[in-house]
């Protein structure tokens, strides 16, 4: 015994279904893509925002407008998104998680850039003769104060911010007690930096050789 099961679809059941296919798309792009959309733009953009008031900070003039660009331009579409959905809560915490986790991201590109200089200054009691010599032979360029105070001596050098980490390991290798202040510096013109670990390695070599 065969038994035939037709289904017959009318019209407005095929509607019906498109309709209830479009409602769950508009649901899926509504609370979920949009929203992370806004927040993946958001922190590109604060992230950008803080490299260029970085940048403007340590007079890289050229970089900064570049990156204005950007930053305005994917605000913009952040924004845009915000405005089209203002009586929904959940783009606003999509747009304010944005901007929190962009300062984040912000800062982090920003140390390990490490771009700028910075004025290191240490002040000490008895003469740092071993210090002042490890600093020199890693090409760092420095000058020695006598100052008045409990601490007598001064001393004072520029450096770049990458390499911070290792004259701060120079500094507690020779002279752990020392009193350290550490400044930005917008500019220099002139001054003594210590050439590419590379290329300082290679000639203390040849040095050693001759």
């Amino acid at each position: 015994m065969n038994l035939a099961c037709n289904i017959h679809l009318t019209p407005k059941y095929i509607n019906q279904f498109k309709l209830n296919s479009n409602i769950m798309t508009i649901d899926i792009y509504g609370l979920v893509i949009l929203p992370l959309l806004i927040v993946a733009a958001r922190i590109v953009d604060v992230s950008l925002q803080t490299l260029r008031i970085i940048f403007t900070s340590r007079d890289k003039i050229k970089i900064a407008p570049i990156v204005g660009f950007f930053e305005v331009f994917i605000w913009l579409l952040a924004i845009g998104q915000l405005f089209d959905n203002l009586t929904n809560i959940l783009y606003y915490t999509a747009y304010a998680s944005g901007f929190a986790i962009g300062n984040y991201v912000g800062i982090y590109i920003d140390r390990k850039l490490s771009i700028g200089l910075l004025n290191l200054q240490l002040i000490v009691i008895k003469q740092p003769n071993t210090l002042l010599k490890s600093l020199k032979d890693a090409g760092y360029g420095l000058t020695v104060l006598t100052a008045e105070g409990y601490h007598n001596i001064l001393i004072q050098l520029i450096i770049k911010r990458k390499n911070l980490k290792e004259v701060l390991k120079i500094i507690e290798e020779n002279y752990e007690d020392a009193f350290i202040t550490i400044q930005q510096v917008q500019s220099v013109k002139g001054g003594v930096f210590p050439p590419p670990t590379r290329r300082y390695r290679l000639n203390s070599i040849k040095g050693k050789k001759k």
